[in-house]
């Protein structure tokens, strides 16, 4: 079937961006649209107009008509840098009387003759010029550039980097190891060059190595003895001054109203945190931890040290708060993922109160039998205990979303490497009276719409050969990602443990502000105008469901009876077996901890 020319100028947008390593944010600010509506165009939600088709042919430096001509005319036709016309052919030269000329060889696209259309000569610059002193990605840093970041920083100018080739490498194929330097990123040596920077190859930056236990002295040998007279790398001053792996406890200010031991605390914590865990960005995560531990102190500050008042102001900055906290763990990621995706009718809310035609698969569910032999005396007693799931909806951040808009599959089926929204023609049978049904207490008939959390649930389900596979006649899909919050989610996980190490309450009531409010205003909210992806709020959601079924599931293979299951923290279980045998007493976010205890079937009592 033959492509439309939207959806060939789509592709061909598409070729250009990761031919010159734009981002969709440098694409429309050279093109003089938003990023929201570049992100619309091409997935599809709005079309592209005549006018912005010109736009980004004098962008990428085109004819209209290469640009609407295919990825690869595209692409072949992106020559010259942007602005600049064809050399003149230059003429040929005499050739001398005295000995007879040679036939010319064939022209061959990669012999040494003068370039012609098609034939790359330097490497691609775009036209619109990066602002603001910012290189773009693939781009090495001018001089100004380099001074400019020095003043901000107040650190001393590194000298320019080398210019060279895109890899370097050999005529086999290999890099090319060459003397050691400090890589630009991590500081650690390394022997390989990236155009002529050094860097490590692909970007993995391995974290530097724990001290090691000093080892016997061995006899030295002639290699050990040229390693150790060899001169060491220079480090930069950056790296240089970077504290140790345990950091001595810095001063608290006299200014700062809060308690000086939690503020210490804080900073230990941040300082002694994993360093340089993700060098694709440059930044570590301690840097993501200021970001929080700097709003919980200005709080502290604003309302005179008094912690409930600095808590609740702090609820009221959570979503922005939170929504510039993923932006920031967003930098440098893989995938560049759809803000605002076109709205599909099921997704939407009837009503304003109302709800969409999603199924969460929430759980409500009580041991039928259990209760039923309760009522006969039979056991005359149940003691009972209710467990509580710590950071439900911080752990169901790591889920599997779709990266860009959904596209509708009229013929169903079930792809691993896609997530969105599946149509079910009916309920699956669940036939197991002592385990909750995986997708809730749905009890209408008919076809039923379920997020990708959830199917992924019940082919777990069939798996454990606990149910029939899932019958998937429609689904509405697009590229998926676990590891979209997966920065999002370690950087909460890290500070809610410091706030529990550190008895901080302040920063746990934050921390649990930001996740929860995420979870429930990334889809029709009001009051969240930085993202709206129904879909993804509903996968999260059933994640958080899905995991408290997997903890019961684990209950009931470790001997213990379930007896009821709420919500997406709350599990009550009994039996002989004592539940810390299955799982960690604790309230970190891989812990449970025991809620309530009451007596079936006596009034519960709750404890205090």
């Amino acid at each position: 079937m033959a492509l439309s020319t939207l959806e060939t100028l789509r592709l061909t947008v598409a070729a250009l961006r990761q031919r010159t390593k734009e981002s969709q944010a440098e694409l429309a600010e050279g093109i003089g649209l938003t990023q929201d509506k570049v992100s619309r165009r091409q997935s599809g939600a709005q079309p592209w107009g005549l006018d912005e088709v010109d736009a980004l042919a004098r962008h990428w430096g085109l004819a209209p008509l290469d640009l609407l001509a295919g990825p690869t005319r595209a692409v072949q036709a992106m020559t010259w840098p942007p602005g600049t016309a064809a050399p003149q052919q230059q003429p040929t030269d005499v050739p001398d009387t005295s000995t007879p000329a040679a036939p010319a060889p064939a022209p061959h696209p990669r012999s040494d003759a003068p370039p012609r259309r098609g034939t790359r000569t330097e490497p691609y610059a775009p036209l619109t010029p990066a602002p603001g002193h910012r290189a773009r990605p693939g781009e090495q840093p001018t001089a100004p550039d380099i001074e400019h970041r020095a003043v901000a920083t107040g650190q001393p100018a590194a000298a320019a980097p080398v210019q060279g080739a895109d890899y370097d490498r050999g005529p086999d194929g290999e890099p090319i190891e060459q003397p050691a330097a400090p890589c630009e990123h991590c500081g650690r040596p390394v022997r390989h060059r990236i155009a002529g920077r050094p860097l490590h190859l692909g970007g993995f930056c391995a974290p530097a190595p724990a001290a090691a236990p000093a080892q016997p002295t061995t006899p030295a040998t002639p290699a050990t003895v040229a390693e150790q007279s060899a001169p060491a790398p220079a480090i930069p001053p950056a790296v240089a001054e970077q504290p140790a792996p345990a950091p001595a406890v810095p001063a608290v200010s006299a200014a700062a109203p809060a308690a000086p031991r939690q503020v210490a605390r804080r900073a230990q914590a941040a300082a002694a945190a994993p360093r340089r865990e993700y060098a694709g960005t440059g930044r570590d995560l301690g840097y993501y931890l200021d970001m929080i531990t700097s709003a919980v102190e200005q709080a502290l500050e604003e309302h005179d040290g008094d912690t409930e008042a600095a808590a609740a102001a702090l609820e009221k900055k959570a979503i922005p708060n939170g929504m510039a906290l993923f932006e920031a763990t967003r930098v440098g990621a893989a995938y560049e993922h759809t803000v605002y995706p076109e709205r599909l009718e099921f997704l939407s809310k009837k009503t304003r109160g109302g709800a969409d035609e999603i199924w969460e698969g929430r759980h409500k569910w009580e041991n039928g039998p259990l209760m039923q032999a309760v009522r006969r005396g039979d056991p005359a007693e149940v003691a009972v205990d209710v467990l509580d799931t710590n950071a439900a909806y911080c752990s169901a951040l790591k889920t599997h979303l779709p990266i860009g808009s959904l596209v509708h599959q009229p013929d169903g089926g079930f792809d691993p490497k896609r997530s969105g929204i599946y149509l079910l023609p009916k309920r699956p049978t669940w036939e197991h009276p002592h385990l909750p049904d995986p997708i809730g207490n749905r009890h209408e008939t008919g076809p039923v719409l379920l997020d990708s959390a959830t199917v992924r649930l019940l082919i777990r389900c069939h798996k454990l050969d606990l149910s029939e596979a899932p019958h998937i006649t429609e689904a509405w899909t697009s590229g998926a990602s676990e590891g979209l919050l997966e920065k999002f989610r370690r950087v909460l996980t890290q500070a809610r443990e410091n706030a529990l190490n550190d008895n901080d309450h302040v920063t746990l009531e934050y921390v649990k502000a930001i996740y929860a409010k995420f979870a429930s205003t990334i889809g029709e909210s009001t009051f969240n105008r930085d993202i709206r992806r129904p879909d993804w709020m509903h996968i999260i959601r059933s994640q958080a469901f899905a995991n408290l079924w997997y903890k019961a599931h684990r209950a009931r293979a470790g001997g213990l009876t379930i007896v009821r299951l709420r919500g997406t923290d709350e599990l009550h279980v009994t039996g002989e077996t004592d539940w810390r045998t299955v799982f960690t007493e604790g309230r970190l976010a891989n812990q449970m901890k025991l809620k309530d205890q009451y007596t079936l079937p006596l009034n519960r009592k709750r404890s205090a």
